[in-house]
């Protein structure tokens, strides 16, 4: 039986979560190759059907990364990202999947650590849950 390598969305802004995956990169720290980046100009341009869109295409778990709270370039975008991601774990709990598996994270370019330590801490997080109900559905439908 194949081991469960789960995929994980990570949408990132481009001035604090994205630079410190940079930083985690340039400082060769060791996280799990299970997160998949996607630049954003600002996490508050991250709405709840990029999330459940994520969920649907397939991801195990969606994490949106934004500034430090008081710290966005965009003034309110990680306070909009938050309600949002918020609304999203409420819309996959009522769908039947784990709320878990939708993570907002706030951080500065100066946490390069901190990135690995969210990807490591998010990819056993999904683990323990183990694939998502909508990807399990498709693999059976898959193999019909």
């Amino acid at each position: 039986m194949k081991k469960f390598e789960p995929k994980i969305i990570a949408f990132c802004c481009q001035y604090c979560a994205y630079a410190a995956a940079d930083l985690a990169g340039s400082m060769r720290l060791r996280y799990a190759p299970n997160i998949r980046i996607i630049l954003v100009p600002c996490s508050g341009t991250i709405d709840v059907i990029h999330i459940l869109r994520a969920i649907e295409d397939g991801a195990d778990g969606v994490l949106v990364a934004g500034c430090l709270e008081g710290g966005c370039h965009f003034i309110e975008g990680n306070f909009k990202a938050k309600r949002r991601v918020r609304m999203a774990k409420d819309l996959v709990g009522r769908l039947g999947i784990e709320e878990e598996r939708v993570e907002m994270f706030n951080l500065s370019s100066a946490e390069g650590p901190r990135f690995a330590e969210i990807a490591n801490e998010m990819t056993e997080r999904i683990k323990a849950l183990g694939p998502s109900p909508l990807r399990r559905k498709n693999s059976t439908e898959e193999n019909i």
